[in-house]
This record gives C-alpha cells, structure tokens and sequence, in this order.
C-alpha cells in the first residue's frame, strides 16, 4: 500500500513526460505535507478541533517521513494552527519530493531516466513503469464523485488533496469537470487539514500577487 503523499506524487506526474505537472507555486510542497499529516491522523498520532492541530502520540510509526514530521511537532511547546504546521514543515524538509520519488522507485513504480534540455542541462524525470497504483487512485476518485458513492475517510483525505492542489483536471474529462469540481469542493470541506493547505497556498499566492504588482508599479530610474 503506498501513502497518501505518494498517490498525490504519482497525480502530480505527467506519465508519458514523467514530470511534474504545471501546478500553482507550493501547491505540490504544501500538498504532500497535508497528505503526511492526514496519514498521521489516521494513524493516532496527531488530531485537531477547531483552532489547533494536537500531538495525541509521539512514539515513532517505523517510517522516517512520518517520525520526522512528528520530531518537528514536539519541538513546538504551544498549540499551533494546521496552517502552521502545513508551512513550517514544508519550509524544514525541503528534500520530501526526492525522498518520496526515491521511494516509488524502489517499489517498482517509477524509474529514472535522465533527459537533456537543450543539450546543454541535464533534468531528471521520472516516467511511470507500473501504473496500477495510479490508475487505482485516478478510477477510486472518479467513480466516488461520478457515482455519488459515500466517501470513506481516506477517500475524503485524498480528494480534498487532489482540490488544494488543482488537480481535477487530471482525473476527470472537460465535459465532467464541472459537475465534479462542485462535489468535489463539498467533500473537501470535511478535513480540517486539507483545509489548512488551501489556506496556505490562498496566502502564497497573494504574497507572489503583491510581489510581482509591487514591481510592475515601482518607477523605472
């Protein structure tokens, strides 16, 4: 079984190019965090009320990623917001995407090849070998919102990652979109967390806005 943060990885990823698709700035970053953190409420580990995201249990879990996040967490002594957390542990582990696409690979389900870039740079891309995995997630996400079935609380974990980051789009066909993007908003509404990344990446957004007007407006010497 692979985690939610890899299922978003593999959503992310062009199949044919194995690159990541356009997304928003940090729509990517903030999303796998929000997935690692859904993972860890699902485990016990961590859950919120209405203002704050709370450690429940800190013990390690056996997986890296996931201790990792939880050492962040108990080094903070006060209650924080899922938004902060949603931000301070995308800004510390500035290395989660090579480690996820690390681990696909060694499950067999990527592979990396390198590609030049006007023969002059060379970039990594990662091309699907075995898409099951994927396509698992994509048919799970599109019967559940097509068919109106009732969500179960992974379902709503993955389908309010799939809204934060804007990535309908892959997953559903023009003529669906519509429809699928108002249910798929309702069902987004149910996680606190998932919550939390829009949030931040509505904040991100203005920053990069206000930057880029503040520039455009500044007189030239």
């Amino acid at each position: 079984m692979i985690t939610f943060a890899e299922e978003l990885l593999l959503l992310a990823l062009d199949d044919k190019k194995g690159t990541f698709i356009e997304m928003p700035t940090m729509s990517l970053e903030y999303g796998l965090v929000g997935a690692i953190l859904m993972e860890l409420a699902l485990l016990n580990k961590i859950d919120t009320d209405m203002e704050h995201l709370l450690l429940i249990d800190g013990s390690p879990t056996g997986d890296l990623i996931f201790d990792k996040v939880l050492d962040i967490i108990k080094q903070e002594s006060q209650n924080q917001k899922p938004i902060f957390w949603v931000k301070k542990i995308a800004n510390d582990l500035t290395s989660l995407q090579t480690v996820l696409l690390d681990r696909l690979i060694s499950k067999g389900i990527l592979k990396k090849e390198k590609h030049k870039i006007l023969w002059v740079f060379n970039k990594r891309c990662y091309p699907v070998i075995n898409n099951t995995e994927e396509k698992e997630v994509k048919t799970r996400i599109h019967e559940l919102i097509i068919n109106k079935d009732i969500p179960d609380p992974r379902d709503v974990v993955l389908i309010s990652l799939v809204d934060s980051c804007n990535l309908a789009k892959e997953i559903f066909s023009k003529d669906e979109l519509e429809k699928a993007e108002h249910r798929i908003k309702l069902i987004a509404k149910m996680d606190i967390i998932g919550q939390a990344v829009a949030k931040a990446l509505v904040e991100i957004q203005k920053i990069i806005t206000d930057a880029v007007a503040s520039v455009s407006l500044r007189p030239i010497p």
